[in-house]
């Protein structure tokens, strides 16, 4: 009677390693050399459709006697299942071609805010650890009363892995500063 076929990963170790020594052989060989002899595993190796297969990617260092099998990367996000810096921004009183409703995608840039490009940047240059980049202004903060506009924006979304909810004006110093260091992001003013 014949013992039942092994299961589990060992066969298939086995088997990755030989078919990796034989593929770095064959590309190490040169190419008038005789092909080499291909030996079977000493260990039997279970068909492949009794095996559930996960997509494995073998890392080699010049140092390695053996393969490590780790698993592959999941496929990039596609553009309508994307995750991560995604912000929605709405402008209300900036005046004609900055009012609307925007989308934006950063790392890659996308969306169709006019300048996803910049938007992302300075972002990126007030994003800093520990720092909400769209925090309110204090409320004990002393502003100038300077009135900047009608303008007002609101964003929700994320960035840097942190949900965001955000009003803006631009009613006196203080919030004209705010927002102005989030230009091209939000629109700049008016001239």
């Amino acid at each position: 009677m014949s013992a039942p076929p092994r299961r589990g990963i060992a066969p298939l170790a086995v088997s990755a390693v030989s078919a990796v020594s034989l593929l770095c052989g064959l590309a190490a060989a040169p190419a008038h050399a005789a092909p080499a002899s291909i030996t079977p595993p000493a260990t039997p190796v279970t068909p492949a459709h009794a095996i559930p297969t996960v997509p494995v990617r073998t890392i080699l260092t010049p140092t390695s006697t053996t393969t490590h099998a780790t698993p592959a990367l999941p496929p990039p996000p596609l553009p309508d299942d994307r995750t991560g810096d995604h912000l929605t921004l709405v402008v209300h009183g900036a005046g004609p071609g900055r009012d609307g409703v925007r989308q934006l995608f950063c790392h890659p840039e996308a969306g169709d805010h006019p300048d996803p490009a910049g938007a992302c940047r300075v972002l990126d240059e007030n994003t800093r650890w520990g720092r909400d980049t769209f925090a309110p202004v204090p409320p004990d903060s002393i502003c100038t009363m300077i009135d900047g506009g009608p303008a007002t924006a609101h964003v929700t979304g994320h960035l840097a892995g942190r949900p965001v909810d955000a009003e803006f004006s631009r009613r006196n110093g203080c919030e004209i500063d705010r927002w102005d260091r989030l230009v091209p992001f939000l629109p700049g003013a008016r001239s």
